[in-house]
């Protein structure tokens, strides 16, 4: 790894100049919709609320990846743009190539999909020890509720502000750690993917407390974990959020049948079934 000071020089100019990288920006957002589309077309009606069942391990992952795709992929227009200006101004090309650009997506995709097997592990032990301690007729409400509250501390944390500061620089980020090839871009990916770990982590949690097949809280998540990213002074958004998140989060668990944006349980507790094999 190696440094390159000028970097950030000739890919502001990059960024300044061209269509192309907008080319790009489009292709990351289009991805983001054809997800969200199989997300409405293939999981709507999967959602049983808090404690959703994540059913086998294949089919989580196939759905954790669409969800990826669809969630998190629209935060990461900024920094897929400024990687095709980057690699455009290093190689004197009109276009990124195609190869190093979905290698560093790749990357990035490995950390989260990471993220979501550690999650599928600690669901799956929770369930095998005692599905009862998460049933919503017992501490389903407090559990929840207390997964909120910890998102919203998280959220004016320091470390939170470390990372969404790396999440927010991609020019810096690439300035320091660049490396070459299609090794390096998926290197580069998976060193952003676990700062964006980092940075969203607790936001994604709350899916998994809240039921991670419930598509209201897949949107207003993504608007979330869009505007911190992407906007300007998207940083400054973390007293909202986290004031949001404390609220539902006490709500969901002193009065969870008043709580909003909960589906709720029409026949018996779905939350204390077994992870089906």
């Amino acid at each position: 790894m190696r440094a390159v000071p000028s970097l950030s020089r000739s890919a502001v100019s990059a960024l300044g100049r061209g269509q192309p990288v907008l080319g790009w920006t489009m292709v990351v957002l289009l991805a983001s919709l054809a997800a969200w589309l199989g997300v409405l077309v293939f999981m709507a009606g999967m959602d049983e609320g808090p404690g959703t069942p994540l059913h086998n391990l294949p089919a989580f992952l196939v759905g954790w990846v669409v969800m990826l795709t669809a969630m998190m992929l629209p935060s990461e227009v900024n920094y897929v743009a400024a990687f095709a200006a980057v690699l455009r101004s290093r190689n004197g090309v009109s276009v990124a190539p195609v190869r190093l650009v979905a290698s560093f997506i790749a990357g990035y995709g490995v950390a989260w999909i990471a993220y979501g097997l550690a999650a599928y592990l600690l669901d799956l032990l929770v369930r095998t020890i005692s599905p009862e301690m998460i049933a919503w007729n017992r501490a389903g409400p407090y559990i929840a509720g207390t997964v909120l509250v910890i998102a919203g501390v998280y959220q004016i944390s320091s470390l939170k502000h470390v990372c969404l500061t790396g999440c927010r620089t991609p020019l810096s980020f690439f300035g320091r750690y660049w490396r070459e090839g299609s090794a390096g871009a998926v290197a580069m990916g998976v060193r952003h993917g676990l700062v964006c770990v980092g940075c969203c982590w607790a936001l994604m949690a709350v899916m998994f407390a809240v039921g991670v097949m419930s598509l209201t809280w897949m949107a207003l998540l993504t608007l979330f974990m869009f505007a911190e990213k992407v906007l300007p002074k998207g940083e400054k958004l973390a007293i909202p959020i986290a004031s949001f998140l404390w609220a539902m989060g006490i709500w969901i668990a002193v009065s969870p049948a008043t709580a909003p944006l909960l589906r709720r349980h029409c026949k018996g507790d779905a939350v204390s079934r077994k992870v089906s094999n």
